[in-house]
């Protein structure tokens, strides 16, 4: 684990996504966060030592999915499956197939394995699934705030972890979709979905892909914008921990009631035509109960 040092910064953006403003300012104590995403490896022993069962590998209780299809009530996740052809990017269903069969250990279906991908994020982790690690580990996930603080390694009104180029002199240092979404990769085979950890290059923290790979769970519960600048207010916010569970419901979908929270630095999937949330700002709203191919986890210690 890497130690992050405690500080005032400004977090979010006013130039992206509504859901990243506004740009305010929040004090965060000092902690220690892992310097990778917990990986197949490190999963695998957890999952050794305790007999643990992710969501993606149990059916789901249809009490808590009113007017789902009953054959749908099987044990799966949601994989990403590459179109052949270009597709309308408002269709997320063109290119996300929920698999049976489809978990941590087979990520992209029962006759797929992990084999090779030992050192890569585990994948197909719901929320329950990472917080259980995470208690196993004697340690926890970050706050949204403690996580964009360390993404940003100092630079805190950079557009990325790195500065204000996505590609420095031509160069990558995320792994994130190369070409058009969702239709056409340009990466070679077999290197389109997540990479091994520490295969790009870490921020001043000595952190690896806090940007790209994967997305990465957070503690907080979702809310659609940012609270109003301290100036507004009182003081500057100390450690905030998010919105309330009942504001993060769903709108579309008022009669499932499972919270949602917050995921952030985007993964191998955002691209510059589509999901440009490859920046620590960036966030993006996923029920606790879902887990997908490109959704993983680190963990934090706080002093």
């Amino acid at each position: 684990m890497a130690w992050i040092p405690g500080r005032t910064f400004l977090m979010g953006s006013n130039n992206h996504y509504p859901e990243e403003a506004p740009v305010h300012p929040v004090s965060v104590d000092g902690f220690w966060i892992d310097t990778t995403p917990v990986t197949n490896r490190q999963f695998a022993e957890f999952v050794k030592a305790t007999g643990y069962i992710t969501m993606a590998e149990k059916a789901p209780n249809p009490d808590d999915y009113p007017g789902a299809l009953p054959e749908m009530m099987r044990a799966g996740s949601l994989v990403f499956t590459q179109p052949k052809h270009p597709v309308s990017t408002n269709d997320f269903s063109q290119w996300w197939t929920f698999k049976f069969g489809a978990d941590w250990r087979h990520p992209l279906g029962p006759r797929s394995d992990i084999r090779g991908k030992f050192d890569h994020p585990v994948v197909h982790v719901a929320y329950s699934d990472a917080k259980a690690y995470a208690d196993w580990a004697g340690l926890d996930l970050a706050t949204e705030a403690e996580w964009e603080l360390a993404a940003r390694a100092g630079l805190d009104e950079a557009e990325y972890a790195w500065g204000d180029e996505l590609t420095p002199g031509g160069k990558r240092l995320a792994n994130t979709w190369h070409g058009i979404f969702p239709h056409q990769s340009l990466k070679p085979k077999g290197t389109e979905r997540t990479s091994a950890v520490r295969s790009f290059p870490p921020n001043s923290y000595g952190l690896y892909d806090m940007i790209g790979n994967v997305w990465e769970w957070t503690s907080d519960y979702w809310s659609t914008r940012h609270s109003e600048p301290a100036a507004k207010s009182c003081c500057i916010p100390s450690n905030p921990r998010g919105g309330p569970a009942d504001a993060s419901y769903d709108p579309r979908q008022p009669e499932i009631r499972i919270t949602r929270r917050v995921l952030k630095g985007g993964s191998h999937l955002c691209a510059p035509n589509y999901c440009r949330r490859y920046r620590p700002a960036a966030r993006h709203a996923e029920p606790d109960d879902t887990s997908t191919s490109h959704v993983g986890f680190r963990c934090v210690k706080r002093p």
